[in-house]
């Protein structure tokens, strides 16, 4: 059967460039710092412009470097918000291009941050990271979102300032994060756990709190190359049954829902966009068998599917806070988002590397 699918190279650049003019058309934000204008700093413009640095590092477009740089020139200049899990996640392009640049200044800003979080930022029992966030303190809750909003900044600062216990606690960190939210009998990880109370909230199996785990991995394992061999091959084997369930659980339409587990839930692009780009690239990478890739080529075509003409990805679940219920996941809205657009990126890029 032909392949219809639009050719991949300049649908990429399409969703790159709609990803800076993304403003609030149609949502009334709860959030203390609005989370879908691109001209905020918060984890969906920092997942956003790891994206966009990601690209840049695929076609070396300098004009693509040049609006990242331009944007964190107009942010510190306008002053930075309080120190968070979600707002570390710009810091962690910032340590990719001060790692690279030679800018002592955002190298020292970097630097403040990760000491931030190596020492001061709040732990549960267990000393896992807090997922303290703009206006909750989340106080005893460790959520699978701060593995890629705060953990894989501080290990690639650990690198680049040869800092061996900034590393050393990233770690530690996965350890911890998969001890609490790994569900052993799915293979899928849970949304997040409590130390009060002692449960995993409402159970819920959310998609994109699982891709960050999918993609955020085998990324993971590209900014800390010197890993124990059993800490990487533990790090391996848990992607590797998780992308087992994925792989039971994906639609025929190639598509994951919100709720994995219920098939009622909506579908959502921004999560089937990080398990494709995860599971491509960790085939490509040899952390996963080939048989993955019909699971990864699937998701790329269905998220080419939702992507509009003008380089919109579609049918992105807004910032999801943790649900008390199921109810909770399945009334999120959807709109354009930052991440939405930098997860299709990523796996765009991985499906162009893999000649899909």
């Amino acid at each position: 059967m032909k392949n219809t699918r639009p050719a991949l190279s300049p649908l990429v650049n399409l969703v790159a460039e709609r990803m800076t003019r993304i403003e609030n058309q149609t949502i009334d934000e709860t959030c203390p710092i609005g989370i879908i204008d691109f001209e905020h700093w918060e984890w969906p413009q920092g997942v956003g412009l790891y994206g966009l640095y990601k690209h840049y590092q695929e076609v070396r477009d300098t004009r693509i470097l040049d609006t990242i740089n331009a944007w964190f020139e107009r942010r510190l200049r306008a002053g930075l918000p309080a120190k968070n899990v979600n707002t570390t996640a710009p810091m962690l392009t910032l340590a990719h291009l001060a790692g690279t640049g030679g800018d002592k200044t955002r190298l020292a800003l970097c630097a403040e941050w990760a000491g931030w979080v190596m020492s001061e930022m709040p732990r549960t029992e267990d000393r896992a990271l807090q997922h303290i966030v703009t206006g909750e303190a989340n106080e005893h809750q460790v959520w699978a979102d701060t593995l890629f909003m705060t953990v894989l900044f501080l290990a690639k600062m650990g690198v680049i300032l040869k800092r061996r216990d900034y590393i050393e606690e990233s770690i530690r960190q996965f350890l911890v994060h998969i001890k609490y939210l790994f569900d052993r009998k799915t293979g899928l990880w849970y949304h997040g756990w409590t130390f009060d109370g002692r449960h995993n909230f409402a159970n819920a199996l959310w998609a994109r709190g699982n891709c960050w785990i999918t993609a955020g991995i085998p990324d993971y394992l590209d900014i800390v190359r010197d890993l124990p061999p059993s800490i990487e091959s533990y790090l391996i084997d848990t992607l590797a049954a998780q992308a087992a369930a994925l792989a039971g659980c994906q639609r025929p339409d190639g598509l994951w829902t919100t709720l994995l587990d219920d098939p009622r839930s909506y579908v959502e692009t921004s999560a089937t966009a990080g398990f494709g780009y995860g599971i491509l690239k960790s085939v490509r990478k040899g952390y996963l068998d080939n048989a993955f890739i019909e699971t990864g080529r699937k998701a790329l075509d269905a998220v080419v599917r939702h992507i509009s003409p003008d380089g919109t990805v579609q049918q992105v679940s807004y910032g999801t806070g943790m649900g008390r219920d199921l109810d909770h996941y399945r009334k999120i809205p959807v709109c354009p988002m930052a991440y939405g657009q930098a997860l299709a990126l990523l796996l765009l890029n991985e499906g162009m590397k893999l000649g899909l």
